[in-house]
């Protein structure tokens, strides 16, 4: 008797994490179905009222200027990751084997680098709009 219970608990627990894990599942699609409801009741009217606020909130100059001091952090931490990574390499046994060589000697510059230099921004590789 106790060998049987003792073989039933672990799978109590399973059915239990199951249970909890498509009750979450339910309630995602649940609200998922709640939102696309109130959302068309909202109607297009609404959707072109949250999308002006976004453009105006997006072109407002105190969003322009944050956007350009978050550019320029990018800028400076891409710069200093870089440096950091190229001085590692050089000090590996990585940099011994031809591909380290190539790398550590390649006077090509990076995909983000040439955004950088043309746009001033990074570019996302699916559409090429800056970030």
């Amino acid at each position: 008797m106790s060998t049987q219970t003792a073989q039933l608990a672990p799978l109590t627990r399973r059915r239990q994490k199951e249970v909890v894990a498509m009750r979450g599942k339910l309630l995602f699609l649940g609200g998922l179905a709640a939102g696309f409801v109130l959302g068309a009741r909202a109607g297009r009217e609404k959707y072109e009222e949250l999308k002006a606020t976004a453009l105006k909130i997006k072109e407002s100059p105190t969003m322009q200027e944050a956007a350009g001091v978050v550019q320029e952090q990018a800028t400076r931490l891409y710069s200093e990751g870089k440096t950091k990574v190229t001085d590692r390499l050089a000090n590996s046994r990585f940099a011994e084997t031809d591909l380290g060589q190539r790398l550590l000697h390649t006077s090509q510059p990076s995909a983000i680098e040439r955004d950088m230099a043309t746009s001033g921004a990074p570019t996302t590789p699916s559409t090429g709009t800056s970030f």
